[in-house]
């Protein structure tokens, strides 16, 4: 059955979830297009250029190797990060900033990922130099470094002592703490991060996790005192999808650690083999970083931000299935979509140079999301996250007269406890991925599963 969403002033028709297509607010052509197959993202919808952050990637895109992904993804994290934490959506008790974490993934090292934040970086230079010295970083190796980076000052009470007795006591300072709450941290090996933070004791994902949430960053950790309030922290990160795969561990997949980052695909766009085709105009350049430094001075005034009527009616139409929940690895990757469309579009909105969140600013939030929604279907596949459950699974849907519990137990050598056996059907059958029948012998009857 359809539903109805807004596209400028008309209501169309939107098919269910599975078949959207590709243009930020999915509308419908008449017939439902393919489904996606999982394979690498189709390009990016002409709906993500929206405004100055569409400016950029096209001023800087013909003269870099970098995929416009990678350069837009970027420009949106920078400037969501060097206005600060001023500007909020409210959500019930709960307040969302701009402060975003992605992470650029390649099949291969050589996608051109440090390039294109090089670029955009540049862009950035004149906005607040302060900001680019001193709160753009790298070296993300420990939670406790992150919250001492954006320290309160520690405070500590000490006696007053008069002819060795007690008589008072009074604050004493013993760290001044970071007065400047932001920090963009960049880092091209994203992989040494998901390795720090699957490390037994590791505060790292727990810190991640306070930072995206709220920004109040605190450990129960005896030996670290200090405390973070109102950090702003955004995180952009480089690896390769195999190194991904391999090193986000069980826990970080479902503890919300993935669901707070945007997943791009992205490879090299191009090759420009000659200095000269790599060099942007000067003048152009020049004039993007006017136009960033007024955006940036215009969204470090401003606080509350809404959604204007076009946009609110919009939102009211996808929001379902935006917060609907998926099963799996996939699922657990993409658990706050609303909250990062939110995000997006407050942020296209803000270079926008706008205090409300238009339809323009929704639409290219959605699309952009859409892109991160095929990305992350690309690279983690429809497995579960489940290991037990995912082997079976894949035995069942090359099984086509399907697999007897004897036969499903073999796969582990027989040495897979019968509870955990269980335990993984039971996740299969609840998501209807699995069937099973009893067939009746004149003994005990026989469970046979069959894939859904």
């Amino acid at each position: 059955m359809h539903t109805q969403t807004i596209i400028d002033d008309e209501l169309v028709s939107k098919p269910p979830r599975a078949n959207w297509s590709t243009d930020g607010i999915r509308k419908a052509n008449g017939s439902d297009p393919k489904p996606d197959t999982g394979g690498w993202p189709k390009p990016l919808a002409p709906e993500v250029f929206h405004g100055l952050a569409g400016e950029i990637v096209r001023t800087i895109e013909p003269h870099s190797e970098a995929d416009p992904a990678a350069i837009l993804a970027q420009t949106l994290a920078f400037f969501g990060n060097v206005i600060g934490s001023g500007p909020h959506f409210q959500v019930e008790s709960d307040y969302h900033r701009c402060n975003l974490d992605i992470v650029l993934v390649g099949e291969t090292g050589k996608g051109r990922k440090g390039t294109s934040r090089a670029r955009v970086a540049h862009v950035f230079e004149t906005a607040d130099p302060e900001w680019v010295k001193s709160r753009v970083t790298g070296g993300l190796s420990s939670g406790e470094g992150l919250l001492w980076a954006c320290r309160d000052k520690i405070e500590k009470r000490v006696a007053i002592r008069e002819k060795g007795r007690i008589v008072d006591y009074e604050t004493e300072e013993i760290d001044p703490g970071i007065t400047d709450k932001r920090l963009l941290v960049i880092e091209p090996e994203f992989a040494r991060v998901l390795k720090m933070a699957s490390r037994d004791g590791s505060i790292l994902s727990e810190l991640i996790r306070q930072a995206w949430e709220c920004g109040n960053l605190r450990t129960m950790t005896k030996n670290t005192p200090a405390v973070a309030t109102g950090a702003h922290i955004s995180i952009i990160g480089h690896i390769t999808r195999d190194e991904l795969l391999r090193c986000l561990s069980e826990t970080e997949q479902g503890n919300g650690f993935g669901n707070r980052f945007l997943w791009l695909c992205v490879k090299r766009s191009k090759y420009l083999p000659d200095d000269e085709d790599r060099r942007v105009d000067h003048e152009e350049m020049a004039r993007l970083q006017l136009r960033i430094k007024s955006a940036v001075e215009f969204a470090c005034a401003i606080g509350e931000m809404r959604r204007d009527d076009r946009s609110r009616m919009a939102w009211r139409e996808v929001y379902k299935d935006l917060s609907d929940g998926r099963a799996g690895l996939l699922g657990a990757m993409l658990g706050r979509a609303e909250a990062q469309v939110l995000r997006l579009s407050m942020t296209y909105a803000l270079m926008d140079r706008s205090a409300a969140i238009g339809l323009p600013h929704l639409k290219s939030a959605l699309a952009l999301w859409e892109y991160c929604e095929h990305s992350a279907r690309f690279i983690f596949g429809d497995a579960l996250g489940d290991q037990t459950a995912d082997t079976i699974l894949a035995s069942l849907r090359n099984a086509p007269d399907g697999m007897t519990r004897t036969e499903i137990s073999a796969l582990f050598g027989r040495n897979k406890p019968a509870s955990d056996i269980s335990r993984a059907l039971g996740v299969l059958a609840s998501l209807g991925l699995s069937t099973c029948q009893h067939e009746h012998t004149d003994g005990r009857s026989i469970e046979r599963w069959t894939a859904a």
